[in-house]
């Protein structure tokens, strides 16, 4: 009997009712499936005459020695630096392994970002994604799962792979407890949005990386963390010392205006653009650091240290999050039916005088 052309692999996990992954992982026994769910897909594909295009299993299957990096930089985010040095540790573990790696932006495009999966899908054997997608539905049905897959800086929804995370609970808790101890009272947060909708003034943020059940951003952490910190030093939560905007310089600039006028004494700045616009309208203002307004931002960059007074910072372990990253993807790629490994990195409280 001829194979049927016209049958997708789409219509063999709907039949199925398994993911399309599944019936990947079950075609290519590159991952394990359970033998219930192995038995059922197989006698689906037999039902439906499916059999995969051998020429382009071939061609999916062709080891390429090199890993794909996809990162999520708009024109005027002052992240580049960060994810650069994620990009320099991700290629010295490479070359280590003789692999080389391919990088490509996504401008914080979900469909870009997909469409950058589909072009990787041949050329790499495994990809490190920052990702844009809050969901990872789109990402699953979009990608080769004949390559691995490792997760950093961010989780979509429903993704329970390899990831490597920065710990920015930890790294926002200390900040905010070092502002208290230095005298502050009023501290206002400063950030661009949380990957999930809050409600109303409660601002609530579940966070459950065991369940993944909401898109795990770094800002959510980080608000979370200032909540608990100040719950912690018996200082009452004021929502009205809160505000989100766009990730830019001038959001930086008007918020900070907008938080100062609400006669704040500190204001913990979840990122390093909007930090740049904050300092420029208190530099304007005339206003001391630290002795009228308290200052930490996050995350460090060369420009903190220069200015008067060096700002204190949040640093994260940019290029070890690259190491990580590559040493797990290559791992996978050995050992594709390992068990997943989920890794938390440690920031670094860089205290120096504006606070």
């Amino acid at each position: 009997m001829k194979s049927n052309k016209n049958v997708r692999i789409k219509d063999v996990a709907e039949k199925a009712e398994v993911s399309t992954a599944t019936v990947s992982h079950v075609i290519n026994g590159n991952k394990y499936v359970s033998e219930k769910i192995k038995n059922k897909v197989n006698k689906v594909l037999k039902e439906l005459n499916y059999h995969p295009n051998s020429a382009a299993r071939s061609l999916r299957s062709t080891k390429t020695n090199t890993i794909g990096f996809i990162i999520p930089i708009n024109s005027e985010d002052t992240a580049k630096s960060f994810f650069m040095s994620i990009a320099e540790g991700i290629e010295e573990k490479l070359k280590s392994r003789g692999y080389n790696l391919i990088l490509s932006n996504s401008k914080e495009d979900p469909e870009q970002e997909l469409n950058l999966i589909k072009m990787f899908n041949t050329q790499v054997d495994g990809l490190i994604l920052a990702p844009t997608n809050e969901n990872f539905k789109g990402i699953n049905e979009t990608i080769d799962h004949n390559f691995q897959i490792v997760m950093i800086d961010r989780l979509p929804v429903g993704y329970k792979g390899d990831y490597v995370l920065v710990d920015n609970f930890q790294g926002t808790y200390e900040g905010i407890n070092e502002l208290i101890k230095s005298g502050f009272k009023k501290i206002g947060f400063l950030s661009s949005g949380l990957g999930i909708t809050t409600s109303n003034d409660k601002f609530e943020v579940n966070e459950e990386l065991s369940n993944n059940r909401i898109y795990v951003n770094p800002n959510n952490e980080r608000f979370q963390a200032y909540k608990v910190a100040l719950s912690d030093n018996k200082i009452s939560f004021n929502p009205d010392y809160v505000l989100f905007g766009e990730s830019s310089f001038q959001s930086g600039y008007d918020l900070a205006k907008q938080l100062i006028s609400k006669e704040i004494d500190a204001i913990f700045i979840a990122n390093n653009i909007m930090t740049m616009g904050s300092i420029k309208f208190i530099q304007e203002q005339k206003l001391k650091i630290p002795d009228d307004i308290g200052i930490i931002g996050y995350d460090n960059s060369d420009w903190t240290e220069i200015i008067s007074p060096p700002l204190s910072a949040i640093k994260q372990p940019a290029f070890e999050i690259g190491v990580q990253a590559a040493e797990l993807i290559l791992n996978k790629i050995q050992k594709p039916t390992s068990d997943f490994q989920h890794i938390k990195l440690k920031t670094e409280n860089l205290k120096r005088s504006s606070y």
